[in-house]
């Protein structure tokens, strides 16, 4: 009889649980709760403290709930502070520098990531060196240069001296290096297409989840700046930071106006994050994914 093979151990089936949801226990709800309910606390109480008036919030303890005040100080921040001119000033100044940061940052960040020229790397630590220079160095020839060109009071003095930023050149570089295989810019050359055409079909493309982020964080940055636009402009033509600067002038500054106004400058940043939010942590999401 010829002798039988023995049988190999059956390996145990293992059952794929692939589209099935992951579900937090309670401690992760919990922990979620707090955080949620400790990241919403600053809005609420600023819009509490928007409701009341100027004696109610120097008592102690403070207020922890909503007056009859809010709608009458909100028209207050808005006549006295040119809330409305603010408004539309930030959006322009914020708009064209996140667009222009970003237009900008992806070209050069191409440039040195994927291109070959003499001194590239010298070039790239020169870029981010600057980012070591205090902002505050730079104020007084840049004024000089402004008041130069005529520019004070001008939206114009605000938006250029930030249209580009050495943050954006070196996180559009490195994201591209990564995200960008130089095959596929070789192979677009190597068909005939242009510098343009890689960038517009190719570059674009690739880089768009870094982008998307890199807007959201320009713009956020340049509505919220104080420094720079309350050397260059002044109340006839104020960004939001300016215009709250106005409300809080005075030998009693009113806090409740104050914070009116606050509450104004901040329910447009809201706005954009409810309208755009899931396309913001979409393409996070989709350059997770790609790296």
């Amino acid at each position: 009889m010829k002798p039988t093979k023995p049988t190999p151990p059956r390996r145990p089936v293992l059952r794929g649980r692939a589209g099935r949801h992951l579900h937090g226990g309670p401690l992760t709800y919990a922990v979620l709760i707090v955080f949620t309910l400790g990241s919403l606390f600053p809005l609420v109480w600023t819009a509490i403290a928007a409701s009341r008036n100027n004696t109610r919030l120097s008592q102690t303890p403070p207020p922890f709930w909503f007056g009859g005040n809010l709608f009458k100080n909100l028209q207050t921040a808005w006549t006295d502070a040119n809330m409305g001119l603010a408004l539309l000033n930030t959006a322009v100044v914020a708009g064209t520098i996140a667009l222009g940061t970003v237009l900008f940052s992806t070209l050069a960040g191409f440039a040195f990531a994927k291109l070959r020229f003499r001194f590239k790397n010298v070039l790239m630590l020169l870029v981010v060196a600057t980012m070591m220079v205090p902002p505050q160095l730079s104020v007084v020839p840049l004024f000089m240069t402004v008041a130069e060109l005529q520019w004070t009071d001008q939206l114009q003095a605000v938006i250029l001296p930030t249209l580009v930023s050495a943050f954006g050149v070196f996180f559009m570089r490195q994201y591209l290096v990564q995200a960008l295989p130089s095959e596929l810019v070789e192979a677009a050359r190597v068909d005939g297409a242009s510098s343009l055409r890689i960038i517009w079909h190719i570059v674009f493309p690739a880089a768009r989840p870094a982008m998307a982020v890199l807007g959201m964080l320009t713009f956020v940055a340049a509505w919220n700046d104080f420094f720079w636009p309350i050397i260059a402009l002044t109340q006839d033509n104020p960004t939001v930071q300016v215009a709250l600067a106005n409300l809080g002038q005075g030998f009693v500054p009113d806090q409740s106006v104050i914070m009116a106004g606050a509450l104004l400058g901040t329910l447009p940043l809201l706005l954009a994050f409810v309208l755009f939010g899931r396309q913001i942590v979409g393409g996070i999401m989709q350059g997770a994914v790609k790296g």
